[in-house]
């Protein structure tokens, strides 16, 4: 008895290898993101302004931080804040996908939603690294942060490296909100997440019960870890836990959110 022949079902279509991720495909969206010039001038010249205003003070270059100065404190914070905007505002770009209808197109494709997440994160990390590099070039032009050069170089990998979770951030708020409000809800949640994580204000300076409330935030975890090569001392593994866990949760909504995005045709 011979065999029938197969019938192709379109409905079943093979998996493309890694999910249908392509470099080509991330070169396409950096081209893309970096025609929008008032996402470039946000997240890279802003971080650059607060650390000029911020960060040159005589006394901070004077006054030692662990293996450095106060300066170079306040340098990695800045970067740190322009990192996570970046990265966000990168994310965040979904939401003007989903105005145009490109998301559901995605659903007749062979995309699947993990390789579309890892493509946007990807290309946020592009953004992100513009806005270290922006911040870390105005700290050696101007000479006052002051710190080994193997620190310059291990606090900017940490920073861009860590500014991943932002880039999840964004996505899951990208197809969460219209995007009319997108960029208004992440500049105030950065806002609440940079003040609560002691970005902007020491935790010492705050109560205990805050104290504790903020390392239950986002950013508190990521802000200890990229300090920490500066400022030494006891390392405590729950700011691992902590970013690890919000990654998790930034990713998983973006994922859940795309799936349901997609299936809305």
């Amino acid at each position: 008895m011979s065999t029938p022949p197969a019938v192709h079902d379109p409905a079943r279509r093979a998996s493309p290898p890694l999910g249908g991720f392509k470099v080509a495909l991330v070169r396409l969206e950096v081209r893309r993101l970096l025609r929008n010039r008032r996402t470039i001038v946000f997240t890279i010249v802003v971080p650059v302004l607060f650390f000029l205003l911020f960060g040159l003070n005589s006394a901070y270059a004077s006054r030692a931080v662990g293996r450095g100065n106060v300066s170079a404190f306040i340098m990695i914070s800045m970067a740190l804040y322009g990192a996570v905007l970046a990265t966000s505002s990168g994310g965040a770009m979904v939401s003007v996908e989903r105005l145009a209808g490109w998301s559901r197109q995605l659903r007749i494709t062979p995309l699947q939603p993990a390789a579309y997440i890892a493509i946007k994160m990807a290309t946020s990390l592009v953004l992100g690294l513009a806005a270290v590099l922006a911040v870390y070039t105005a700290g050696i032009l101007t000479h006052k942060p002051s710190m080994p050069a193997e620190l310059w170089v291990a606090t900017g990998a940490a920073l861009w490296i860590g500014s991943l979770l932002f880039a999840a951030f964004g996505l899951f708020v990208g197809y969460l909100l219209p995007s009319e409000n997108v960029m208004q809800v992440i500049g105030f949640a950065l806002m609440l997440f940079s003040f609560g994580g002691g970005l902007f204000i020491p935790l010492s300076q705050f109560s205990h019960p805050l104290r504790v409330l903020a390392t239950y935030t986002p950013l508190y975890g990521l802000n200890e870890l990229v300090h920490y090569p500066l400022v030494q001392g006891a390392f405590d593994w729950t700011w691992t836990a902590n970013l690890v866990a919000w990654l998790v949760i930034f990713t998983a909504g973006a994922t859940w959110r795309f799936r349901k995005d997609t299936a809305r045709i």
